[in-house]
């Protein structure tokens, strides 16, 4: 069982991440932390799995706990054993089977006499087959790094598992072991993830928000409905106050238009009837003291419900605000954009393909590159885009231009300030003040126009790509992506699930996001 009892954290000199946060998960249950990039869902695993501390509240964990990283860079000194925690077992065991008889060997291996075999049989089950025990951790690819951590469940058998972000690096062979054993583990599981396919397999869903945890009782569907449902009560909420403040208005109006009327009846017969001077400015002045009541009166009516629409109003996701409305390419359908025929690409004078590929690209195609990690997806999109020159076979392409987005959105400058990076997109002229307004509709306020790209979260470099693809005068012709799901979170997701949607030009895309790759209309496959 985990029990999180009011915590809060802060980094030193900032603003608290969260406050207050209360969160019980009950044992032998599967749970993911969902919620917007930066509001401390990483930070929040970590604490579970006492890898930090938080600034205030209690931490229960009963049980032994395993936590799978999402980053690691600090492991990258360490052999796989060390990783897996294995390294003083196999050690002593290597001392007791040469023999050395020390006590102190034994106490550490604690009768676990088939350590290494296990080992070798969890490496193998992850497809790590040709792994040493004693390799470094650098030498390893991330889809690599991720499979021996996810083997050390295997081998440790732990009571709880944490999971950050495991399926970031993992080609679809690595996400369906994972979901395989998501499915058939009796650990309690709390996992942090933006894949929709893992995320369905959990039996409670928790956002995390600036308003604390919310629970959810099903998976990412049922967690989605539910946020539908959300929405539309929202929607009629604002709908309702909206109503209200026209009324509110219209009631104002009405209101002083009869007082003036009245007061101005009023006036007339006073002078008709020959009233003092005096005593008529007295009544000019409580009548003007009236007027000024009642509109103080309904502006606070007024200001009231404005006040209840605006943050009604700062609830709405940012979804459909953000969504591109690209131009069509000037392309006509169906032209052949790239021909390759027989190519190949050496590495250390060996061919990465066993046979030679052939590809024909034709305009409007939507194309996606599979293959598991180092197959040589990302190679070939260098070599199709004339990057790199093909070691064998021809490359014929048409004119055409193309836009290469990666999952660091690595186009965009880590020096550029963000307002001089939208002014590259504007090769049609739009006037300043546009320019503007569409970095405020993708939530970029005029306090970061001046700010260097290199801050910028994952979401925050996909939404400023997105909003210099608004700003463009002309699509481009081709857009490739490669694997541009993975350091986002599943609003950000959908908005560029959305956005893709809308393009009418070529699109090749390397994903291993199922989900993603089904929703932005896939038609074609090239396995490598």
């Amino acid at each position: 069982m985990i029990l999180l009892q009011n915590i809060s954290f802060g980094f030193p000199g900032g603003n608290l991440l969260f406050h207050s946060v209360n969160l019980t998960i009950p044992s032998h249950t599967k749970s993911a932390l969902v919620g917007s990039n930066g509001i401390g869902k990483s930070t929040l695993l970590k604490i579970i799995a006492q890898e930090i501390q938080p600034s205030e509240g209690t931490v229960t964990v009963k049980g032994d706990l395993y936590f799978v990283p999402q980053m690691f860079g600090n492991f990258n000194d360490y052999t796989v054993a060390e990783c897996l925690a294995i390294d003083k077992k196999l050690h002593a065991l290597q001392k007791i089977t040469s023999g050395e008889v020390n006590e102190a060997y034994f106490d550490i291996l604690n009768d676990d006499w088939d350590i290494e075999e296990r080992c070798r049989h969890a490496l193998n089950d992850w497809k790590l087959e040709d792994l040493e025990l004693d390799q470094k951790l650098e030498n390893l690819s991330g889809g690599q790094k991720t499979k021996v951590f996810l083997a050390g469940i295997q081998i440790n058998q732990p009571d709880i598992i944490i999971l950050d972000e495991p399926t970031n690096h993992l080609d679809l062979e690595g996400r369906k072991l994972l979901y395989d054993f998501i499915e058939k583990t009796n650990s309690t599981v709390v996992m942090v993830s933006h894949d929709r396919s893992l995320l369905n397999l959990v039996d409670t869903l928790f956002e995390l928000s600036n308003q604390g945890i919310s629970a959810y009782g099903g998976n990412y569907d049922f967690y989605a409905e539910q946020k539908e449902v959300e929405q539309e009560a929202l929607y009629n909420d604002i709908h309702a106050k909206e109503r209200a403040l026209k009324k509110a208005k219209e009631k104002e109006r009405e209101t002083i238009e009869r007082k003036q009327k009245l007061d101005a009846r009023g006036k007339q017969k006073q002078e008709k009837s020959g009233v003092a001077r005096i005593m008529m400015n007295t009544l000019k002045n409580n009548a003007e003291k009236n007027t000024s009541r009642l509109k103080g009166i309904h502006a606070e009516k007024i200001s009231d419900i404005s006040g209840d629409l605006r943050e009604l109003r700062s609830s709405l996701k940012n979804v459909d605000q953000m969504k591109v409305r690209f131009n069509d390419s000037n392309l006509h359908y169906g032209k052949i954009l790239i021909n390759a025929e027989n190519i190949n690409f050496k590495y250390r004078d060996e061919n990465l393909w066993s046979e030679n590929i052939s590809i024909e690209i034709r305009s409007g195609e939507r194309i996606c590159v599979k293959g598991s990690n180092g197959s040589g997806k990302t190679t070939l999109i260098r070599l199709l885009l004339g990057n790199i020159v093909p070691s064998e076979g021809k490359i014929n392409r048409a004119e055409f231009n193309s836009i290469y987005i990666d999952q660091e959105y690595s186009l965009i400058g880590r020096e550029i300030k963000v307002y001089d990076f939208a002014q590259q997109f504007n090769d049609g002229a739009m006037p300043e003040s546009e320019v503007k307004t569409l970095l405020s509709r993708f939530l970029f306020g005029k306090d970061t126009w001046d700010k260097n790209c290199g801050i910028l979260s994952g979401g925050e470099r996909l939404r400023l790509l997105l909003c210099g693809l608004s700003i463009s005068s002309k699509a481009p012709d081709m857009i490739i992506l490669d694997e541009p799901t993975n350091n986002l979170d599943l609003q950000n997701v959908e908005i560029l699930t959305n956005s893709i949607k809308e393009y009418k030009g070529t699109l090749l895309v390397i994903s291993h996001d199922k989900t993603f790759v089904e929703e932005i209309g896939v038609e074609r496959e090239i396995d490598l």
